[in-house]
């Protein structure tokens, strides 16, 4: 008995789309893990508790930490994909928290060169004579 064209191209698009599930399948579990992103991610929390992030920008900090600790569940989990954005979130909310801390520190800087300069122009104006 001789298939219908019908018939003919039914099962060409299941064989097809048989196909491409198993290409997707097959693509994402062979997919590596994000191993230099995760490097990243560690480095960079590691940069920013040099800067005192822990003291500066302690909510930063725990968020990198928390985001870089679902990456290695995720990686644990073969999600790949998954672990790669965490990754790279840890490693920006890690960047974060090191320029946050920077940008206290140097503000901290500038309030004391403020407070100096002012405490000179009163003894420059002390010493001259003049009134403030």
């Amino acid at each position: 008995m001789n298939a219908t064209p019908q018939v003919h191209r039914e099962r060409r698009l299941r064989m097809t789309l048989g196909l491409m599930v198993a290409f997707v399948v097959g693509a994402c579990a062979s997919t590596p893990p994000p191993t230099a992103s995760l490097q990243a991610a560690h480095q960079a929390i590691s940069v920013a508790e040099q800067a005192e992030a822990g003291r500066y920008a302690p909510g930063e900090l725990g968020e990198a930490r928390e985001k870089l600790a679902s990456a290695d569940t995720a990686v644990s989990a073969r999600r790949m994909t998954m672990a790669a954005r965490l990754a790279e979130e840890s490693r920006a909310e890690a960047g974060l928290a090191a320029s946050k801390s920077a940008e206290v520190k140097a503000e901290a800087v500038n309030d004391e060169m403020r407070r100096s300069t002012s405490t000179l122009i009163q003894e420059m104006q002390r010493s001259s004579g003049d009134k403030p």
